[in-house]
């Protein structure tokens, strides 16, 4: 199927929904994940056997993830504020957030705890009051344990056993069972990347999410195992994933990609990882470091790990990069799963002019004008004439009348 085909599918997904709700929602579920779904909100005792299916030990961990992402993620939050002028104008910006999101997770066959934590989580910290989750359902109609219990953790209440661009199309315009939403955030497959894109304008999203990336900078105090295990970690998503070693040593290089395929061997994705480095996989060789930051700062990978002496000294000159992880003990999952910063991270090169994921992506700003009328009769003329260059006789007139009204 052609890209323009896709586009195509995807639209009539979205107008469905739009027209059918429910029942367009029921057929698209049971066309494409092959389970009919009589009740799509997950209920309660779902919830209890998804606990029932999990490690204590995997809860343990889940539950200090939650932990280190909101004290991080609380970091972020803004406050409103104010000035007040001597003349007794007032000029503020007002934060507030978001009614409601939207977060859709990834599953089917593969479970994504962290794609809840990372999702759900800054948008409580903005202070979103209704955060509805959905997930496409197994054949056997359950969401994975995993995110159900990630989810509950987290006290969403509204998880829908809903995928794909039907799914996005339900949070974006509702149906009988899910209530539309202000923006839409969350990673899928290219059909749910096509329908947050289509249903842009109507409500928010967050991005459009590309292959996953991984540039890896070591110099000579690196280890070629752990650098090509990194670059492993990230060639294991998917076959376009972008796997790219930058080292100044010709040497270093071939030992690590001769490590990567020795690592390779054994590795349960080793068809998918395979792929992504013989298609998409580069080691670099630089002259100097400069050069080497230079690869990078072109390169505005999504993660970047600097495995060299002093992390720290590279770090000013690092200008485009989604995460940055500094050093040997900070492989790439310490940032997926557990430090706190959020992984969902800006893609093919627009870490040039966007961020990770956020609060401020929960929240908007209201601008606050208070002019007094000391201010007011002070500034009205130049106002006026402002308008006036610009053409808009209307705009100059709304001034000058209160202008008559002052004599």
């Amino acid at each position: 199927m052609t890209g323009k085909e896709g586009q195509c599918m995807v639209k009539d997904i979205i107008e469905a929904v739009k027209k059918q709700g429910d029942e367009a929602l029921r057929f698209y579920t049971e066309k494409f994940d092959g389970v009919r779904i009589d009740s799509f909100k997950v209920t309660e005792s779902e919830i209890q056997e998804a606990y029932r299916n999990i490690d204590d030990s995997l809860l343990a961990v889940i539950r200090e993830a939650i932990e280190n992402i909101r004290l991080f993620h609380s970091k972020q939050k803004r406050d409103s504020w104010f000035m007040t002028n001597p003349d007794g104008t007032v000029l503020g910006q007002k934060v507030t957030p978001l009614d409601s999101a939207g977060v859709y997770v990834p599953g089917g066959t593969a479970a994504y705890p962290s794609s809840v934590l990372m999702n759900v989580i800054p948008a409580q910290v903005a202070g979103v009051e209704r955060i509805a989750m959905v997930s496409p359902p197994s054949k056997e109609g359950v969401i994975p344990a995993g995110v159900l219990v990630a989810a509950n953790e987290l006290g969403v209440t509204e998880i829908y056993k809903a995928g794909g661009a039907q799914a996005i199309a339900a949070l974006a315009y509702g149906t009988e069972t899910i209530k539309p939403v202000d923006k839409i955030v969350g990673p899928g497959n290219i059909y749910v990347a096509t329908a947050k894109r289509e249903v842009f304008g109507d409500v928010d999203i967050d991005m459009i999410a590309g292959p996953s990336e991984i540039a890896v900078v070591a110099d000579e105090t690196a280890r070629a195992n752990e650098a090509a295990a990194d670059l492993l970690s990230q060639a294991e998503h998917d076959p376009l994933s972008k796997c790219i070693l930058i080292t100044t040593s010709q040497a270093f290089a071939v030992e690590v990609k001769q490590e990567v395929e020795r690592q390779l061997e054994d590795l349960p994705r080793k068809d998918i990882a395979k792929a992504s480095i013989d298609q998409n996989g580069e080691f670099l060789v630089a002259q100097t470091k400069e050069e080497a930051i230079r690869l990078v700062n072109e390169l505005a990978p999504e993660h970047l790990e600097l495995l060299v002496k002093d992390p720290f000294e590279w770090l000013g000159s690092i200008r485009h990069a989604g995460a940055i992880f500094m050093g040997r003990y900070s492989s790439e999952p310490v940032g997926d799963y557990f430090a706190g910063p959020n992984h969902v991270l800006p893609t093919s090169g627009t870490a040039r002019f966007s961020s990770p994921l956020n609060v401020d992506d929960f929240t908007k700003k209201s601008s606050v004008i208070y002019y007094s009328k000391e201010a007011f009769e002070k500034n009205a003329e130049k106002i006026a004439e402002f308008a006036r260059y610009e053409g808009l006789e209307a705009h100059a007139r709304a001034i000058e009348e209160r202008l008559k009204q002052g004599e």
